[in-house]
Order: structure tokens, then C-alpha cells, then sequence
């Protein structure tokens, strides 16, 4: 399977779910019970975080929104003839399923573990956890998308600017390791070989100020660096082709403009869309607040990579001999549910501090030489006029 890559047109949010809308177990009495009976089976396996009851504890979101979820899943999981059934034969509502299906996504346990704790068996766990990503993929993917409107970008690049003073900045762009355990006698293990002898699959997305993904890419190999996945990217050929980032421009003097841009760490080529830091250590004034400030911004992207894997552990720390076609498909939902909370305005993320923004432990900052010219010349306009120069 190729990369992934996820921009869909915008679908409104639905605020508040139906009661009626949802299938078996909806009813708020029904949906009580579901949990009620499932909250005993996993007691003991859920460590309580502080300020979450025990349900916002499981699924890292509020009823509210795992109700939402339940409701973009129910037409995909329930459409087909499968009925899945606990080990003692009861059979599982539309909620049990999302609910099976998000804990292995967010614990990162074994489907064996997972299994056990729900009192399912392995092969159920994965055959419904397979079902929701097809359900989520397909309903959700409007969650992602590139802003479609002139107000959605204004209202971003405002944001940007009050974290650092950044004008015009459009989004953060970084990447990070999605880590796979595989077997050396698999023919195509080499292929997935990093540079620091793992195997892993890249994840790339360019996020706006509330750590909301606005564009992503998976499914290419770890030991690509970040200039070549942008390279292979949608985005890099709309940016360069003038079709994205192409909206207003601002005036910084009287002779210069600063057209939109996104901003990313010194593995990507500085280009006129696409502005890195200053590298060396002898930085004039200008230059190493420049370097300040882009830091401070762009450590945005850090952050809702980190919050991604800490959320949806199953694609944080070594993954077990995964399905490299199905994979990409994993991250991908991973990304909406990601997105859907933010969109959701959940309360649960306030209580949900960051251990740390660092998402890919173990690997160096890469360093691209690149320079285009224009490039180079706007960002220096832009240093000084940051500076007051």
C-alpha cells in the first residue's frame, strides 16, 4: 500500500449526537449499562488519571465525544452480516465494539491482553479493531483537511502570531518514527531499516496551532529523511505548483511582502513556502531570535505528535510484526480520532498534560543544506523586521 495521506473537503461537526441515532445500547440507560458491566471486566488493568473519572481514564475523551464516534463507526460496523460475540456468548453492542477497538488503539497491549481484560477472544479484538478503522477512515476522514477558507486561515495564522510574532505563518510541519519489531528472515525487512537500525515507518503532518493535523503522510519507510517524504508529498507539488499557500500577502516595508508560509525544523530545505531555522552557532541579533521564535512556534508540531503517541499508544514504542499494508491505515485513524477530539473541544485534553514533546526518542536532528535564494532573502526581511529593523 502506498502513503497515505489524508485532506478531505470540510464536513460540519456534529455538536451533539442523537440518542436515537446510535444502535443497541444507545439509550442513555443502555449506554450507562454497556459501561457499567465493561468498567467491572477491566478493573485493576486502568490506572486513574488525576481529574478524569474512570471512563475519560480508558478512553483519554468524554462520553460526549465517544458517543460521536460511536456514531460515525455505527453504519460502517453494523451494515455487515459478522455479529461479534464476548467468550461468554453475549453478543456486543455497537458501543462495546468502539469501546473494544479504542482500547487497543490507546493501551497498546496485546490482542491477547486486550481480549482478556474485555473477556473476548484475541482473534474478535482484532477483527473488530480492523472493522472501526475501516468505519473511522471512511467517515471521519473529513476531520482532516487543509483549510478551506479565507476566514479558517486568518483565524490560524492569528493564532500563530500571538505565540511568537510569526506573521503570515500558516501551519507547523515535522515528522516522527512509527517503530516496528519484524523478523529478520522477512523478505522485505531491509527495506524498512533506519538509521538507527530499526524498522519503522515514517509519519509526516503539518499542524495548526491547536495541534490539529491539517495534512498527513504515512506508510513510506523510517530511513527516508524528512526533505525526501516531504518531497514525495501532495503538499510539496500543490506548494510548489502555487496551489497551496498561495492566499494573502502581507507587507512588512514598503518594498517587502511575505507571502504564506509553514514553518519546519533544519531537516527540510529552506523554501519560499517553507521557512527553517538559521543554522551555525555565530548568529547575529537578528538571526538567533529568529531562531527563538520559530522554535517557540513550530514546537506546536512537537507537541501533537508527542500527545498522538501518548494517547494512542499502539503506534508509540515497538510495534509487533504489524501489517505494513494495513498499518498506514492504523496511523491514519489514529490521526482523526486525534483530531476529532480537538474539533469536539473536549475538556478531557486540559486534564491530559504532556509528559514531554519529545515524540521520536532516540533519534538526532537531521540537517538538510538546501537553500533556495528567495528563500533566503525573505526569511532575512523577516528576521529584521522581527528585530525592528
Amino acid at each position: 500500500m502506498g502513503p497515505v495521506r489524508g485532506h478531505k473537503k470540510k464536513r460540519k461537526v456534529e455538536k451533539k449526537v442523537e440518542k436515537d441515532s446510535l444502535a443497541s445500547g444507545s439509550s442513555e440507560n443502555g449506554s450507562a449499562d454497556w459501561w457499567e458491566m465493561l468498567s467491572k471486566r477491566i478493573a485493576g488493568n486502568v490506572s486513574p488519571s488525576k481529574g478524569l473519572d474512570e471512563f475519560q481514564s480508558v478512553f483519554k475523551m468524554s462520553r460526549r465525544t465517544f458517543d460521536y464516534i460511536c456514531s460515525l463507526a455505527e453504519e460502517h460496523m453494523q451494515a455487515k452480516s459478522a455479529h461479534y460475540v464476548f467468550s461468554s456468548g453475549k453478543p456486543m453492542s455497537l458501543h462495546e465494539q468502539v469501546a473494544l477497538a479504542m482500547r487497543r488503539l490507546s493501551s497498546g497491549n496485546s490482542l491477547i491482553s486486550v481480549g482478556d481484560s474485555f473477556g473476548a477472544h484475541h482473534s474478535t479484538v482484532s477483527q473488530v479493531t480492523w472493522r472501526f478503522i475501516e468505519a473511522i477512515e471512511e467517515k471521519g476522514l473529513h476531520h482532516i483537511r487543509w483549510p478551506s477558507t479565507e476566514e479558517d486561515m486568518t483565524e490560524i495564522k492569528s493564532k500563530f502570531e500571538r505565540i511568537q510574532g510569526l506573521p503570515n505563518c500558516c501551519g507547523a510541519i515535522d515528522a516522527t518514527h512509527i517503530t516496528m519489531m519484524l523478523s529478520s528472515s522477512e523478505q522485505t525487512a531491509d527495506v524498512w531499516l533506519d538509521q538507527n537500525k530499526n524498522h519503522s515507518m515514517i509519519l509526516q503532518a503539518v499542524v495548526d496551532p491547536d495541534m490539529r493535523f491539517r495534512d498527513v503522510v504515512t506508510g513510506l519507510p523510517g530511513k527516508l529523511n524528512e526533505n525526501s517524504v516531504l518531497q514525495s508529498s501532495t503538499l510539496f507539488k500543490l506548494c510548489e505548483k502555487g496551489e497551496r499557500l498561495n492566499g494573502n500577502k502581507m507587507k512588512l516595508s514598503e518594498e517587502t511582502e511575505l507571502r504564506e508560509y509553514i514553518i519546519g525544523d533544519s531537516g527540510y530545505a529552506l523554501l519560499p513556502w517553507l521557512l527553517t531555522p538559521y543554522q551555525g552557532k555565530e548568529l547575529s541579533e537578528s538571526k538567533a531570535e529568529f531562531n527563538k521564535r520559530h522554535l517557540a512556534t513550530r514546537i506546536v508540531a512537537q507537541r501533537a505528535l508527542a500527545r498522538l503517541k501518548e494517547v494512542w499508544k499502539m503506534i508509540h514504542g515497538m510495534m509487533w510484526r504489524p501489517d505494513k499494508h494495513k498499518l498506514p491505515r492504523f496511523i491514519l485513524v489514529c490521526c482523526i480520532l486525534h483530531n476529532i477530539v480537538i474539533d469536539m473541544e473536549d475538556d478531557v485534553l486540559d486534564e491530559l498534560p504532556l509528559s514531554s514533546h519529545h515524540h521520536d526518542p532516540g533519534y538526532g536532528q537531521e540537517v538538510c543544506e538546501s537553500v533556495d535564494k528567495t528563500a533566503s532573502v525573505l526569511r532575512d526581511n523577516l528576521s529584521l523586521h522581527l528585530t525592528g529593523r
